[in-house]
């Protein structure tokens, strides 16, 4: 197989059409693959205002040009344009199927799906191609569906995503993996798409290149974070964020959870029959998460199970709290909008502004709320509003909104908060507004070092946290390494590896001499270091700069970066609220450093000098001049 990933597949389902593409070298050099590509090919071939349910959306499917070969879990990246925000969205998930996927489609760094089948059909891939099938498994659930091909990678949507949910995820291996956040899986479900079936095994890694996966799979595990991996995943979030003071409880009127030893890392140890990873023998050399028995199966829950369904609804027993996530897995529900969808259900029940019956803590509840979510009606026998679970199945701005209740539980660009509490962390406020997808704890994560550094943390250490971070990531997610081990080891952003490889994004760094930027397509000639490391912190910045344009195209400025409602108020433990007019002067000492403007807004000499000018269209609004960082600094003091 080729070392060099230089076309995509593009399948039309509404002509049924198949086609091997060349990717743009200018393209591959300036947005990798994964997140930066797929974000390329949105803006360029999206019309602003596409109804993200509309056969005009497209759903691209990236890998990395490294897919296969690095360190740690193969993942791939899901982009479109997102049902629950209408905005950009990028999610990722891992698994078996991403393994297969990168062997799959050979020299092509992946799927780009338009269109709109008139019956539901399922995508194969092998050898770096794509033919569109026919399929009966509508109707059958993540793991259901899986079981239909033994021998081959699967990523489906369940009957949520067939309902259009507007979280519904892409579920990857039975419902272990989710490409969740943000409702890839009702695009897919428009499309009448119920799968992509990946044939072809993981791609052989070369000599060098498994030398260097070797190497950094060591360093990794002597990491601190590989340690953490190790001892306890993402299931030890939970234990951490009630330590440091951080975990959102009970429909966000909580900080902190009494029951959150009976849900943490050391219920998951008891109860685990395995690790994901290396020694179940998967091919993966870093350990993953752990295998739980259930009557229903077997369940993978994250960090997110505990925290969202488990401390977010008030539950205290481990073995319900899996149960739960093990609906969410199987019916293709993403677990942090589903869990906050329900906390809505029942504060609005409390609050008499809807039929609810569901209380915190009610796990029976819950689950027969989250499965009315996913077919977006209610049983005859389940007492709620019979409106409810298809306003729910919307997201909570979409309740609200037929309802009533704002300001119950927050969210970011109508994207529900992950349970990382920012009253207690304002930095984490910053990161969840000014996301591009909504609000999310993966682009930036000061949850992890802020609590534990108050109150040293200044203004100006916050916004460069946060920036330096989104940056750093949206080239990982661009090479779409595994999440930990690309954080961990790659000071470089993985420069060696492209170098190996003989990516343009570093390959082409100044490859005429003359001191100016290979790495624009805007025309100019501005000069820019030669170093690959400098080169690939600005394509982090490019790619970043984007997803802001294809937002601001869409509608979004300041406004949509604003706090929610209920982190300005204390919560009932009397965590103050975050200051608001702190926050915005945050706000402003973020856009500053970005080099915005006070509408949060890129400039034309932003553009200039990221090579984004010759890309960004005459719908897309801009700043005229961006906040002058001297003066953000300054209203601080």
């Amino acid at each position: 197989m080729s070392r060099r990933r230089t076309r995509v597949l593009r399948v039309d389902l509404s002509t049924r059409e198949t086609a091997r593409e060349p990717v743009p070298r200018e393209w591959r050099r300036d947005y990798v693959g994964g997140k930066g590509l797929g974000a390329r090919y949105l803006y360029e071939k999206l019309s602003p205002g596409t109804d993200p349910t509309a056969p005009e959306n497209c759903l691209a499917l990236f890998v990395g040009p490294l897919a296969g070969y690095l360190p740690g879990e193969t993942r791939y990246a899901a982009v479109t344009k997102s049902p629950l925000t209408g905005g950009f969205l990028d999610s990722y998930a891992g698994g078996d199927f991403a393994d297969r996927l990168a062997g799959s489609l050979a020299d092509c760094l992946g799927l780009l799906v338009t269109g709109a089948a008139d019956r539901p059909v399922r995508i194969e891939v092998e050898g770096g191609r794509a033919r569109i099938e026919p399929t009966d498994a509508w109707g059958d659930d993540a793991a259901e569906t899986a079981e239909r091909f033994p021998d081959a990678g699967v990523a489906c949507v369940g009957p949520a995503g067939e309902r259009e949910a507007a979280y519904a995820t892409i579920a990857s291996g039975g419902g272990a993996h989710h490409a969740g956040r943000g409702g890839a899986g009702a695009v897919m479900g428009a499309k009448r798409l119920k799968s992509v079936v990946a044939r072809d095994p993981s791609p052989t890694v070369p000599d060098d290149l498994a030398a260097l996966r070797d190497r950094d799979a060591a360093a990794y595990g002597d990491e601190p974070t590989g340690e953490w991996q190790a001892a306890g995943e993402t299931v030890e979030t939970v234990d951490y964020a009630n330590e440091v003071g951080i975990l959102a409880a009970e429909g966000w009127t909580e900080t902190g959870f009494d029951g959150a030893d009976d849900i943490g890392v050391e219920a998951a140890l008891e109860r685990s029959s395995g690790r994901e990873g290396a020694d179940e023998g998967e091919g993966s050399d870093v350990p993953g998460g752990f295998r739980i028995d259930t009557p229903d199966g077997e369940v993978v829950p994250r960090g997110a199970a505990p925290i969202t369904l488990g401390a977010g609804l008030g539950i205290d027993d481990f073995d319900r709290v899996v149960d739960l996530c093990g609906v969410c897995d199987r019916l293709g529900l993403d677990v942090i909008g589903a869990g906050n969808a329900v906390a809505w259900a029942v504060r609005a029940g409390e609050a008499g502004i809807v039929d609810c019956p569901v209380s915190f803590g009610d796990a029976d509840g819950a689950e027969r709320l989250l499965e009315a979510i996913a077919a977006r009606e209610a049983p005859p026998d389940l007492d709620v509003d019979p409106d409810l679970p298809d306003a729910l199945a919307d997201g909570i701005d979409a309740a609200v909104e037929r309802f009533g209740g704002a300001g119950l539980v927050p969210t970011v660009k109508s994207m529900a908060l992950p349970g990382f509490d920012p009253r207690a962390a304002v930095g984490v406020a910053l990161a969840y507004a000014t996301s591009d997808r909504g609000a999310c704890h993966r682009r930036a994560r000061p949850q992890d070092s802020e609590p534990l550094a108050r109150p040293d943390r200044s203004p100006a250490d916050r916004v460069r946290d946060v920036v330096g971070e989104q940056n750093a990531r949206s080239v990982l997610w661009s090479l779409v390494v595994d999440d930990f081990v690309g954080e961990a080891v790659w000071t470089d952003l993985g420069a060696e590896w492209l170098a190996a490889v003989d990516h343009p994004a570093v390959a082409d760094v100044d490859r005429d001499g003359d001191g100016t930027d290979a790495g624009v397509d805007s025309g100019t000639d501005a000069a820019t270091p030669d170093e690959p490391v400098d080169a690939l912190a600005a394509t982090g910045e490019r790619i970043w700069t984007l997803t802001r344009l294809f937002n601001a195209r869409e509608g979004f400025d300041r406004a949509d970066d604003a706090l929610p409602a209920p982190l300005r108020t204390a919560a009932a433990d009397g965590t103050p609220g975050v200051d608001v007019e702190a926050f915005d002067r945050l706000l402003d000492r973020y856009y500053a450093a970005r080099g915005w403007g006070d509408r949060g807004l890129p400039t034309p000499a932003t553009l200039d000098r990221l090579g984004l000018a010759g890309v960004v269209d005459d719908a897309t609004p801009l700043d005229e001049r961006p906040i002058d960082p001297v003066a953000a600094a300054e209203s601080d003091d």
